[in-house]
This record gives C-alpha cells, structure tokens and sequence, in this order.
C-alpha cells in the first residue's frame, strides 16, 4: 500500500514522502480500514515541525482520522463487519491507503457522507462534544466563550452551545469570518484582530465574566480567560495554536511563560477550574469513552444537530498543499486528502 510517511521537520514540501509499505493486519480487537480520505489537524502541523512530542519518530506515520470501508475485523470484533462504511480515529497512522485501529475507535456513518465531514466527525466534532458534554455540562442560559470559533473543533462546540441554549461568544482572528460566524448562532463575535477580548467580555457582562470558556489558543489566552470566568466558571483548554507559530526555543519560553503560573488556592477562593483536554491520550487510555463520545457525536450528525462546514479535499499527493493551507489558518471545514 501507498503510504505518506513524515521523513524530516520542517517546511511541508521538503517534510513528507509517499512510500509502498505493508498493509497492516489487524490484532484482536481491531479493524482494518480501507481508507478513502484521511483528515488533516493542526496537530498534524506541530508533529510536522517537530513541536508535539507524542508524534511517532521519524521516519513515521502522521494522522489521527480516516473514513473508509472496513476491509477486515480482527477475533473478537463484533461491532463491524467487513463493508461497513465507517469514521476512524487511528492514533497516527492514517496517511495510508489502509489503517488499523482499535473498534471501540470507529463509529458507523451513512454511506454517503462527503470525505470532509466523516473526518471531521471523528477528531474535530469528538473533541467538541468531549470538552462540552463530559468535561462540563452546558446548561441553558450558561455564558460561553469560544476561541476560534471557525476552526473545526470551535464550530462545533458553537453547534452544541446552541443546541443547549447558551448564550455564545465567539472570538476570531480574520476579519473575513466574523458575518460567517454571527450566521452560524453566535450572539456576539470577537474580532481579535482589533479588540481584546477579556475587555469585551469585561464590558459585555459588566464585569460578572461568563460560566464557560473553550480555550484552542494557549499562551496569554488562558491567563485573560481564567480572569474572564465568573463564579464557578471553567476553562477547558484543549491546544496551543499560539505556540506554533515558531520552533525557536525562546520564543516557545516566553509562550509558556504567558500561560501563568497557578495555586491550587486560587481556584478554591475564585471557585473556578482549568480543564485541560488530549484526545490522544483519551485514545489510549478511555477507549470505552472514546467510542461512547463517537456514537454520540454520530446520532447529533444525523439529527442535524452538528453540521460540519463545507472542508477542503486535496488529493494525497497534494499533502504539502494541504498542510500549508491548514497552517495559513484561512480554511472554515474540515482539511483532508483523499486517495
């Protein structure tokens, strides 16, 4: 099989290689999937310049989501047969003409269901529903705040805010995607390319703070948002897309730096909470939460409940394209490639 590996870090054009490499052949309790698309995130970037430090070593596999048709279970799955149309989460792996995964990591989806969503489902919109529906439990009226509102994981945790009846404030850096954003229910949208938005929502809520922020940016956005909570308020903060902008060591200091430093008192006193969220680690260690979450996210997709934005399909071998596209931060769907 056809298989793009991550030869050295660095520039997306100089990264990657397409190699034959065995099909791999599924252990007990796994399944083997023929792939037609695999899902790119921005996780993928970070592995790609060397800042992520669970990425497979080099020479290796990136990517965390495949759809496909399952090609062969191994003993004791029962849950699929071969011919199933199927979503993947594959721990790495997934930039392959084939990949195996764990069954309690795949999920059932229509037959028709376009390359870019049944991608997205799998890592963007579990991501969502994990943060928002068992990292805390959104109730009607709640205040909440979500970083990069447009991106694939801030989409649909706006989709879930606004099936639960909250009060949303969404935050983007383009200009472009504000008017997209109102469209998509936000009640109020951050520009943060012109306003900060601690102050917004300082002036917003007239200094109460909202009950929930969903953090993808890191750095001095958790430090705004944990003084941006009310009451009871938390923080899930589930990336760091403001530490990817540079490999250089001091520059990445200065990020960490910009977090804060926390006591455990300062918590108690204010009531608030910092949730921090690696979907990779709930792959390898929360498997049955995992395949709940999927199943759940699924049923949401076919009530209409969550809708994935219209992605960008690149052809496999248009990799680098794909990568720097999704590091351009321009894109609104889901970015994936197909074979």
């Amino acid at each position: 099989m056809r298989a793009i590996y991550l030869v050295e870090h660095g520039k997306a054009g100089e990264a990657f290689q397409i190699r034959e490499t065995p099909k791999p052949v599924p252990k007990p309790g796994e399944v083997l999937v023929k792939v037609d698309g695999f899902g790119l995130n921005f996780a993928d970037v970070m592995a790609r310049k060397g800042m992520y430090r669970d990425a497979p070593a080099l020479p290796g596999l990136l990517g965390y989501d495949v759809c496909g048709t399952v090609e062969r279970v191994g003993n004791n799955v029962k849950d699929f047969v071969e011919g199933d149309k199927v979503t993947a989460l594959t721990r790495f792996g997934g930039y392959a003409e084939f990949a195996v995964t764990d069954h309690r990591a795949l999920a059932k989806i229509p037959a028709n269901t376009p390359i870019t969503e049944a991608t997205a489902l799998t890592t963007q919109y579990c991501t969502a529903y994990y943060c928002a529906a068992e990292m805390v439990n959104l109730f009607h009226g709640d205040k909440v705040l979500i970083h990069s509102a447009a991106g694939g994981v801030g989409s649909g945790l706006l989709q879930y805010a606004k099936h639960k009846g909250c009060e949303i404030y969404a935050t983007t850096g383009s200009p472009s995607k504000v008017e997209l954003i109102k469209q998509a229910g936000a009640h109020h949208v951050i520009d943060t390319s012109k306003d900060d938005f601690d102050d917004f929502i300082e002036d917003a809520t007239k200094g109460d703070g909202v009950d929930v922020i969903f953090d993808a940016v890191g750095a001095s956005s958790i430090r705004k948002g944990i003084n941006s909570l009310a009451a009871g308020g938390r923080i899930v903060c589930y990336g760091a897309a403001d530490m990817s902008d540079s490999n250089n060591p001091l520059f990445q200091l200065v990020k960490a730096v910009q977090f804060g430093i926390y006591h455990p008192a300062i918590f108690m006193m204010s009531s608030k909470s910092l949730i921090g969220v690696n979907m990779l680690r709930l792959a390898y260690h929360k498997q049955d939460t995992l395949k709940r979450c999927m199943q759940n996210v699924v049923k949401l997709y076919e009530q209409g409940i969550f809708k994935p934005a219209e992605g960008k399909l690149f052809k496999a071998e248009e990799i680098a394209d794909a990568h720097n596209y999704l590091e351009s931060r321009q894109s609104t769907g889901k970015v994936a490639c197909a074979w």
